[in-house]
C-alpha cells in the first residue's frame, strides 16, 4: 500500500498541478489573482508578507539544492557531509521560522480583522492549513532529524526517490522506512501541489509583463459644470450647455 501511495499520488499532484493551471487560465483569467486584502489592513501585511516570501525564497532553494541535487554532485566540489548538514540546518531553521512567522500573522491577520475575514474563503482556509502543516513537518525534519533525536540522512532515500518520479522509473520503496515526519511532510506536499491551481497560489505564476508595453494611461480631468447645482452631479452626464444665441 505505502508502495502504491509513493508511486502513483505524486502523478496525479503533477497532472492535477498542470492541468489544473491550463484549465484555469483559460477559463479563469480574472480570477488569476491574490485577491489582495491590503485595503483592509496594511500593517500587519507590511510585516507577514515579506516574512513569508522572502523565508519562502530560501525555502525553495534549500529543497533545490537538498533534494534535486545528487549528494555525489556535492561530494565532488568538496563538500562534506558535515559542512553540508550544518549549512542545511542553520540556514533551513532560519529560512522556514520566517516563513512560519509570516504565515502567522497572515493568518491572525486574516482571522482578527472583520474586513479580511469577510474576505475569507474555506478555500483559503484549506490552503492556510496545508501550508501550516508542510512547514511545521518540514521544520520538524530539519531540526529534529539534525539536532533533536539523531541525524537522518535523507538525501539517502526522499531524495532519490523525488528525483526517480521524473524519469519515469519511480522508486516508491525509498520511502517506505522513512521516519514519519518525512512522509508526512511529502504528503502534505503533495496535496498542496494538487489543489495549487485551484487556489490563490496561482499568483506565483503571474509577472507584470504587459506593463512594459501597454500604451500609457491618459487621465483627463471632468470639466467644471457651472449650471448644475447638484452636490454630487454625475460624472458620467454631460454637462448642460447654454443654448446660443
Amino acid at each position: 500500500m505505502n508502495s502504491t501511495v509513493w508511486a502513483a499520488l505524486p502523478y496525479v499532484a503533477f497532472t492535477s498541478f498542470v492541468l489544473g493551471h491550463l484549465w484555469r487560465y483559460r477559463n479563469d483569467q480574472f480570477g488569476w489573482t491574490t485577491r489582495s486584502s491590503q485595503i483592509y489592513e496594511s500593517r500587519l501585511l507590511k510585516l507577514g508578507s515579506p516574512l513569508f516570501h522572502f523565508g519562502m525564497l530560501g525555502v525553495i532553494g534549500g529543497h533545490v539544492l537538498g533534494v534535486l541535487i545528487p549528494q555525489s554532485w556535492t561530494a565532488a566540489i568538496g563538500i562534506s557531509e558535515h559542512v553540508y548538514h550544518l549549512v542545511a540546518v542553520t540556514a533551513g531553521t532560519a529560512a522556514g521560522l520566517a516563513v512560519l512567522a509570516g504565515v502567522v500573522l497572515l493568518a491572525y491577520r486574516r482571522f482578527t480583522v472583520a474586513a479580511v475575514r469577510r474576505a475569507t474563503t474555506t478555500n483559503d482556509k484549506f490552503m492556510y492549513l496545508l501550508l501550516a502543516g508542510a512547514l511545521l513537518t518540514g521544520l520538524l525534519n530539519t531540526v529534529g532529524s539534525n539536532l533533536l533525536w539523531g541525524t537522518y540522512n535523507y538525501r539517502e532515500t526522499v531524495s532519490p526517490w523525488f528525483r526517480s518520479l521524473f524519469t519515469a522509473t519511480p522508486e516508491p520503496g525509498l520511502m517506505v522506512g522513512t521516519p514519519w515526519t518525512f512522509q508526512a511532510h511529502g504528503l502534505l506536499v503533495l496535496t498542496l501541489i494538487g489543489v495549487w491551481p485551484y487556489t490563490r497560489l496561482v499568483h506565483m505564476f503571474s509577472a507584470p509583463v504587459g506593463y512594459l508595453v501597454r500604451p500609457y494611461v491618459v487621465y483627463r480631468s471632468k470639466p467644471a459644470d457651472t449650471t448644475d447645482k447638484r452636490k454630487y452631479a454625475r460624472a458620467w452626464q454631460s454637462p448642460v450647455v447654454p443654448p446660443s444665441r
